[in-house]
Order: structure tokens, then C-alpha cells, then sequence
């Protein structure tokens, strides 16, 4: 590998086979990861409704029938020539199981369902696979197709744009088309880092990531923990979870993804979810108010502090929808309102009463004034007590001359 890819992801049987491309199965459970984050709660306020979310990937294959009304005419970068050049194809089904995360339809027979089930997936195509024979073939993850799939998604009106794949590498481009996305009102999510689909396992920046206009995603475990598979430090912000993932599978129907690890990958589209939530909630407000909402309400020990390990905490989409920010919030600094000033309160005379007569300040004046006389005749007669004792003690020390 380049230092370049997402997540790769061990399926899970969902019933009594192994998922499988193209044997159609269908979960008689609702994703655990729904619960966790308050999906119900959430979805009485936004269900992502008018969103578009850009998924930068593999594709999405719109054949799976929980894909097939919400994925609409994206892009391929990756095989511009392709016969289908929609996006609307994956090989990989790595773009497919992200954009399920996020805005999977309901269907007969099935409780699996996105956390943004109204939103519309744009697939934008910028690699194939991350196998050997795609390295050969120049169709695997790079950044400059990476750079290209986030600009053209900002062209084409994404609100949200999601990138499930992180590089090592600070891109130029990258960098330049992460903050035209931005400009153009687009947030984009990114995946902080898989610590086991990279050569350099080190807690170090990925990008885009590390850019301080992404929202960049960590991943925990079932238990709300952080875990070694993903990479940590500072350019993390927010977390979600990363295993046991119910998503669906290529053209076919409903897969537990990741059930032996923790992908960050799908913990970003997590966010991505909850982001296009808060957009549809709140579409006066800037990319940055969204992220803002996101990080502040997220779950941790110390609401006025973040880690490396995962940045502000936990995303919880239904306190990010509820929070109302003025400013006052402890932890991360408000985009829109400055932190108010807290006035020192003066201490009332000591018998309780208050004094608000337009005399007050000459009454303190004259006090100050006959406390200060008091003092001053003291150290007079002080003084005048302690002139002779030196000049004995003198004579004492120095003796007869």
C-alpha cells in the first residue's frame, strides 16, 4: 500500500450463510449501533431529509435494494470511460457499505436502515480496489483522485462530503480542494487513520483528515472504547463506533461488517450521518457551526477537555440537533459567539446592608482618608519609640573608643 486506502472489512454472517455479492440476505435486526447513538431521538427532529451526501469512495452499487431510490448520478473518476460513469458501480463494495451506514432506505423484510435514512448518496468514484493488481493498474486509492472527487462533489452541491480513506501524505491539492469544499459550504468528514491497513503504524497526521477544516473520526469499540487497530493524535476530534457494523453488501442485501475489528472507515460515515442530521436541521448555518454542534455535544469524561485518543468524545446525533449555542458551552471555542464575561461580584458590607446613596463613593473616600491618618500617626509614634535603640545598641557593640 501507498499510505493510501480505507478500511478493509471482515464480513460477519447475518443469518445462516456467509455474506455473500450475490446471495440476498436481509437482517430481522435493526443495526446495535442505532440504539447507541439515539437514532429514534434524533429522527424526531431531522432524518437527513434535502441532504446530499457526497460518499468519495469506491462507488456505491445502487442494485442493493436498500440503495436503490436514495443513490443518485454521481461520478467516476477512477474509469472516466467506464460504460456506467454514474459512480453507480463498486467492485470493492467498500463505497456501497459506507454509504448504506449513512442513508440505507427502509425496506420489506429488513430492520437494517441508515442513521440519515432521508438523505440522497452522491457516489463519486476515485478508486476500484487496493490490491496488488490495482496498484499495477493505477486504479487504487491516491490523493490527487482523492483531491479531485472531494472538489467535484463541492461543484456538484454536496453538503456533506465523506472520505473513508486517509494518506500520510499532505497534498497540496488535497489541502486546496478540502478548503474550496469548505468555502462552497460543504463539510467534509474524514477517516483519522487504520493502524492496520497502513505501513507507517505510527500516531501521526493523516489527511485530508489533520486539515483543521475536516471533522476527522476515530473509531471505538462496542464497549464505547478506543482502540489500537485505529490511529490516534492531534488531528483527532470526535469518535463513533467502528465495529459490528449491519450496512449493506455490494448489490445484494444486509452484511455485519467488521465484527473481529474496528474500522475507522465506517465510524466516519457514522458522523457523516449525523452531519447531514444537523444540516437538515440547520441550514442557515455554516460548515463549521455543523462541526461545531458535533464536537460540543459529544460524549466524555471532562466536558472542557479533548485526547488524542478520541478528540472531544463520542458523537451523539441527538444532542448535536438539541444543542443551543451561545457561546457559554464548555469545551471547544463557538464559531458564531464569543465566551461571555463573567463580572466579579463585589462583596456587600460585612453587617449585609447596601449602600446605593449618591454619597456611597464619598463616604468610602472619607473612610479610606481617616484609615490612612490613623496609620500614619501610628508609624510616627513608632518611629519615634525606636530612634534612640539603634545608636545604644551601637555603643554596646562598638565598646569604649
Amino acid at each position: 500500500m501507498s499510505g493510501v486506502g480505507p478500511a478493509q472489512a471482515a464480513a460477519a454472517p447475518t443469518a445462516t450463510t456467509e455474506c455473500s455479492p450475490v446471495v440476498v440476505q436481509k437482517s430481522t435486526v435493526a443495526p446495535e449501533v442505532l440504539g447507541l447513538l439515539s437514532a429514534q431521538t434524533a429522527w424526531r427532529s431531522a432524518t437527513g431529509a434535502g441532504v446530499v451526501v457526497a460518499v468519495v469512495d469506491s462507488g456505491v452499487d445502487s442494485r442493493n435494494v436498500h440503495l436503490t431510490e436514495s443513490v443518485a448520478a454521481g461520478t467516476d473518476l477512477v474509469t472516466p470511460g467506464a460504460t456506467d460513469g454514474t459512480g453507480r458501480t463498486d467492485v470493492s463494495g467498500h463505497g456501497t457499505a459506507v454509504a448504506g451506514i449513512i442513508a440505507a432506505r427502509r425496506v420489506s423484510e429488513s430492520e437494517m436502515v441508515g442513521l440519515a435514512p432521508d438523505a440522497t448518496i452522491l457516489p463519486v468514484r476515485v478508486f476500484v480496489a487496493e490490491d496488488d493488481a490495482a496498484e499495477a493498474a493505477g486504479t487504487a486509492p491516491e490523493p490527487g483522485r482523492i483531491a479531485a472527487g472531494i472538489e467535484w462533489a463541492a461543484a456538484a452541491g454536496a453538503r456533506v462530503i465523506n472520505v473513508s480513506m486517509s494518506t500520510t501524505a499532505d497534498d497540496p491539492r488535497l489541502r486546496a480542494a478540502v478548503v474550496a469544499a469548505t468555502q462552497a459550504g460543504a463539510l467534509v468528514v474524514a477517516s483519522a487513520g487504520n493502524r492496520t491497513t497502513t505501513e507507517d503504524t505510527s500516531d501521526s497526521p493523516r489527511y485530508p483528515a489533520a486539515y483543521p477544516e475536516v471533522l476527522a473520526v476515530t473509531a471505538v469499540d462496542t464497549t464505547g472504547a478506543p482502540s489500537d487497530d485505529a490511529i490516534h493524535g492531534a488531528h483527532v476530534d470526535i469518535a463513533a463506533p467502528g465495529t459490528n457494523v449491519l450496512t449493506t453488501f455490494h448489490g445484494a442485501g444486509d452484511c455485519l461488517l467488521d465484527g473481529t475489528g474496528v474500522s475507522t472507515s465506517f465510524a466516519t460515515a457514522y458522523v457523516s450521518a449525523a452531519a447531514a442530521l444537523v444540516a437538515q436541521r440547520f441550514p442557515q448555518e455554516t460548515p463549521e457551526q455543523w462541526r461545531f454542534r458535533l464536537v460540543s455535544s459529544a460524549a466524555r469524561t471532562d466536558p472542557d477537555s479533548r485526547d488524542d485518543l478520541m478528540g472531544w468524545g463520542i458523537v451523539r446525533p441527538d444532542q448535536a440537533l438539541a444543542l443551543v449555542d451561545d457561546g457559554s458551552l464548555p469545551g471547544p471555542a463557538s464559531p458564531a459567539h464569543a465566551r461571555p464575561v463573567v463580572d466579579v461580584a463585589v462583596a456587600p458590607p460585612v453587617d449585609g446592608s447596601v449602600d446605593s446613596s449618591p454619597l456611597l463613593g464619598v463616604r468610602r473616600d472619607a473612610a479610606a482618608w481617616g484609615a490612612a491618618a490613623v496609620v500614619a500617626v501610628l508609624l510616627a509614634l513608632l518611629g519615634a519609640r525606636l530612634v534612640g535603640r539603634p545608636r545604644a545598641r551601637r555603643r554596646a557593640v562598638a565598646g569604649p573608643r
